[in-house]
């Protein structure tokens, strides 16, 4: 109930207890196109001289690609000419059940002027770091994977006996 009604919002998201019988399912490409679609915060990790970094982005998909925006001295930047991964997800600490979805690519920074124009006008949300966020970088997936945890089946009703159904 706690969960429910807010009362854990300042502890750290995971804490939730592990499903009754729960299914990790692989997901499909397609399935991990729609969800990509369907969030506007992921997180870009990119390899550094002083080693990996992971940073949230705001980001959006456009055709086959998703693309994030940065400041063009922002650490993201770095993602540019490098292959990287891209990954978003979606945890409900309330019912311990979620999705993950990672794409592996080359990251290009975006150009073309139309594109550019696109891409701001296609946004999901202004920067949430604020500031002059205008280099958006484009990744074309080589690779894309994806899993989800849910219940497979729900427990036995109070009173009755699990080994009887």
């Amino acid at each position: 109930m706690a969960e429910l009604t807010g009362g854990t919002a300042d502890f750290p998201p995971g804490a939730g207890t592990a499903l009754y019988h729960p299914q990790f399912t692989e997901l499909g490409a397609e399935e991990c196109r729609r969800l990509l679609g369907t969030h506007g915060i992921g997180r870009v990790g990119i390899s550094t001289p002083e080693g990996p970094l992971i940073l949230p982005v705001n980001y959006t998909v456009l055709d086959s690609a998703i693309a994030f925006r940065t400041a063009p001295n922002a650490p993201p930047a770095a993602a540019a000419g490098n292959r990287i991964a891209f990954e978003v997800d979606r945890m409900d600490d309330a019912l311990s059940q979620g999705w993950s979805v990672l794409l592996v690519g080359a990251a290009e920074v975006v150009t073309d002027t139309v594109q550019v124009s696109l891409l701001n006008k296609k946004a999901h949300s202004l920067p949430w770091a604020g500031g002059d966020r205008s280099l958006w970088i484009s990744v074309v997936p080589t690779r894309v994977t994806g899993r989800r945890i849910a219940a497979r089946d729900l427990p036995p009703a109070p009173g009755t006996r699990p080994e009887l159904q």
